[in-house]
């Protein structure tokens, strides 16, 4: 197994809306803000090598949205999800599973992606299979008034069209062990509904894919939870509950939307589980 990082992009965030109740004196230490209150952030994406399959976890927001909604994003630097899978050697039609966390369009939007004369929408992956639960793909066909912004039919529905969409088990507990794709994959639902959190085992090592239950590293204590979250309260049990299993285990946290840390480790301390190590991800891959 060979595992590579793939940028899809950079954009930018209300650190407000980032941090929720959390004051901006405290969150500022770890994600400084611009003059306009906004956050650093990327879509760091994993690309998994496991014999004849190619697995990509997430693809950003892709580029088939009108300019007026990338301007809310503030995107910035010249990653391309196409640039970073050329560097490693690879194209789109290599990859055969795309694997999505969760369906809100900084996860999903390079799914899908317009024909050339843009008249048709069509998958971005011509040769892959891509992969959510039932239960969160009926949580974001069928929106709640909260969510129905993150949502965009345009990213979804197309993967079912083509005939291509396939649906992990569920678990009893909270985790599914040896998923379909070779790995486990802890559920959590304080975010959005089912959210999926691949859990990696690589030479030893176990990667996490930490999504949007730990969007950087300054969300490490555990009141630091998004604006975003549909059930805050359960994200903290979710989040105290993982970060102990991450101490505990030495796991490594693979973090999606951290544009400054690749991978940390985090360790038990009098005040809770905090930060340990910094890895670059040619520090653990290489």
């Amino acid at each position: 197994m060979n595992l590579y990082p793939i940028n899809a992009g950079n954009f930018k965030l209300d650190g407000g809306a980032m941090f929720g109740v959390v004051p901006k004196s405290l969150w500022a230490r770890t994600n400084p803000a611009d003059a306009n209150n906004m956050i650093d952030l990327t879509a760091r994406c994993l690309l998994i090598e496991d014999g004849n399959r190619l697995i990509l976890i997430d693809n950003g927001m892709g580029d088939k949205q009108s300019d007026k909604f990338f301007g809310y994003y503030f995107p910035w630097g010249d990653d391309t999800l196409d640039k970073s899978l050329k560097k490693h050697g690879f194209n789109r039609d290599d990859i055969t599973d795309v694997f999505l966390t969760h369906l809100h369009f900084d996860h999903c939007g390079g799914s899908i992606q317009y024909n050339k004369d843009r008249t048709l929408l069509e998958p971005a992956f011509k040769n892959a299979h891509f992969w959510s639960n039932k239960d969160h793909w009926l949580w974001a066909t069928q929106p709640n008034r909260r969510e129905r912004a993150s949502f965009l039919k345009e990213n979804i529905l197309p993967m079912e069209e083509s005939g291509r969409l396939k649906f992990t088990n569920l678990p009893n507990g909270n985790t599914l062990n040896n998923s379909a794709l070779g790995f486990d994959i802890f559920y959590a639902n304080g975010h959005t509904d089912k959210q999926m959190i691949p859990m990696i085992h690589y030479k030893g090592k176990t990667i996490c894919f930490m999504a949007d239950l730990l969007p950087t590293a300054g969300h490490i204590p555990l009141p630091f939870v998004m604006g975003y979250d549909t059930r805050p309260l359960l994200t903290i049990d979710e989040k105290e509950y993982f970060l102990n299993q991450a101490a505990d285990n030495n796991y490594y946290l693979f973090l999606e939307h951290d544009a400054h840390n690749e991978i940390i480790t985090v360790q038990h301390t009098e005040k809770g589980v905090r930060l340990k190590d910094v890895f670059t991800c040619d520090d653990i891959f290489n």
